[in-house]
């Protein structure tokens, strides 16, 4: 089975939950060659690692190569560090980053939302293409997190190119070459050049936003340093702006496919922070983190050594039949999900789930209301080519529905 999971083949890339069944079913524990690391595609043996941190280590990088962050000379992030230090700093973010502070940008998030929604219609009745990743769920992760980091609206212009090019370094998998040259490095640069200036203003003069909440944020008399605090920023920027927009693209895609799940939320709104959680367990935006084995391990029969990458396929987890039922596959908005992987689980559940939540919330609850009969225009649709996340680059739409239906 050694072309199964291909993860660089474009093929595969397009749909990959053909070979995610296959290794689920022949091959749950797969060897793959070139890069060297293993793959755990069934929902119970990747729910069990990446809870357990001790065997299953994340100071190595989350992808199939060694240190990808220390190749670009910086600091590990909260993502690439194990418990202890991992605790203390999660402590000390989650002092800054909470519920609390998340849940007061509603208002604003739906303002931002309606106003695209209007320049929107008002583009598609001028008979230009409508794009809603490009146009709306691109844009309002970067508005949500300039507007928690307090970043000027002059400056909000940078946040899209270096999104854009630090994708770069997914598209060839974080190789040796991505990680020296090319615009991703000079992404890097920039925004960590920019943070620290914010980081050194707001230490000396205090805001009332998270950057400034981070700098003076203390848990037993310890306090983030400027490499922790330019860590976290880094993640925001680089791992929670496309993931949020491919959510909300992702979730119009699928009940654009499927206009009866659709029919229910128009009906009942409450019912869409479930979906959300559907969305992501059909269509993830993260399909794969890796880890690093501290101790041999043994999984099926089948004896993983220590120091090797392990791939979580959370893409092909989260529609194991084991764990879903036989309708794994189908998307029901009703579904009851007490465990999914959508935003991983253990010591790296995602820190930022509540925004995320939030962004996707108030996008379809807008989304719905204005336009219960949008269409996706799956023919000129264009997907991102990543090993590790699952989106779009570009997804037209019709808001009143497909012209001509009906």
């Amino acid at each position: 089975m050694t072309d199964v999971y291909a993860p660089f083949d474009p093929a595969f890339q397009a749909d990959p939950y053909p070979a995610y069944r296959r290794l689920r079913d022949e091959d749950p524990v797969h060897r793959h060659a070139d890069p060297p690391f293993w793959a755990l595609s069934r929902f119970e043996d990747v729910w069990t690692a990446v809870r357990d941190h001790g065997t299953f280590s994340s100071a190595s990088g989350l992808t199939f190569y060694e240190d990808e962050i220390g190749k670009l000379g910086l600091a590990p992030t909260i993502v690439m560090l194990d418990p202890p230090r991992h605790t203390v700093l999660r402590r000390l973010i989650s002092h800054g980053f909470t519920p609390r502070r998340t849940a007061a940008m509603e208002d604003a998030l739906r303002a931002f939302v309606r106003a695209r929604l209007a320049e929107m219609r008002q583009r598609e009745a001028d008979g230009e293409t409508v794009d809603l990743h490009r146009d709306l769920a691109s844009p309002l992760p970067t508005f949500a997190l300039a507007e928690l980091l307090g970043v000027p609206e002059a400056d909000r212009k940078r946040f899209d190119p270096w999104v854009a090019a630090l994708t770069t370094f997914q598209d060839r998998g974080f190789d040796a070459a991505a990680m020296t040259e090319g615009p991703g490095v000079q992404a890097v640069a920039e925004m960590f050049a920019y943070f620290s200036g914010v980081i050194a203003e707001r230490r000396a003069r205090p805001g009332d936003d998270l950057i400034s909440a981070l700098t003076v944020a203390e848990a037993d008399g310890e306090r983030l340093t400027d490499w922790d605090v330019l860590g976290f920023c880094f993640v925001m920027v680089a791992g929670g702006n496309d993931t949020t927009g491919n959510l909300i693209s992702h979730g119009v895609t699928l009940l654009s496919e499927r206009p009866g799940q659709r029919a229910k939320l128009v009906e009942d709104p409450s019912l869409i922070p479930n979906a959300l959680v559907e969305f992501l367990r059909l269509e993830g935006s993260v399909q794969a983190l890796g880890r690093t084995t501290t101790r041999p391990v043994t999984v099926h029969g089948v004896e993983i050594p220590a120091g090797e990458k392990v791939m979580m396929l959370y893409g092909a987890a989260n529609r194991d039949e084991r764990e879903f039922g036989p309708s794994a596959d189908a998307l029901d908005v009703t579904r009851e999900i007490p465990r999914h992987l959508g935003f991983a689980s253990g010591v790296h559940f995602c820190i930022g789930s509540h925004l995320a939540k939030l962004q996707a919330r108030v996008a379809l609850e807008e989304l719905l209301a204005a336009h219960p009969h949008l269409d996706v225009d799956r023919p000129r649709a264009k997907r991102i080519m990543s090993p590790f996340t699952r989106g779009w680059v570009s997804l037209p739409v019709h808001l009143g529905g497909r012209p001509g239906a009906g």
